[in-house]
């Protein structure tokens, strides 16, 4: 899907770029990058259908999608108390 469709898809649900990642478990920055490509994935196009045609037959979407609770966990998280993660243990190749 062209993203310029995409966005009108998003302004029919009435949502943001930054709210509709946020509905998905995205980073918004991530939906943003595809502008650059002209073109958003089809999972994400046809996720962004059905929330627009929910919103126009006026069903709550973020019911549905809430009973899928977006699980992702963003790249490079640490441990609580930790900074920047475990340290790897050190490979010893020269013997």
């Amino acid at each position: 899907m062209p993203y310029s469709e995409f966005l009108a898809e998003l302004e029919r649900a009435s949502l943001s770029v930054r709210s509709f990642a946020g509905l998905i478990g995205m980073n918004p920055n991530s939906i943003t990058n595809y502008a650059g490509r002209g073109e958003v994935p089809q999972h994400i196009a046809l996720v962004a259908v059905l929330v627009a045609e929910m919103a126009a037959r006026g069903f709550d979407y973020r019911n549905a999608i809430a009973k899928v609770a977006p699980t992702k966990k963003p790249r490079g998280a640490t441990r609580p108390g930790h900074f920047g993660g475990d340290r790897q243990a050190s490979l010893d190749l020269l013997s």
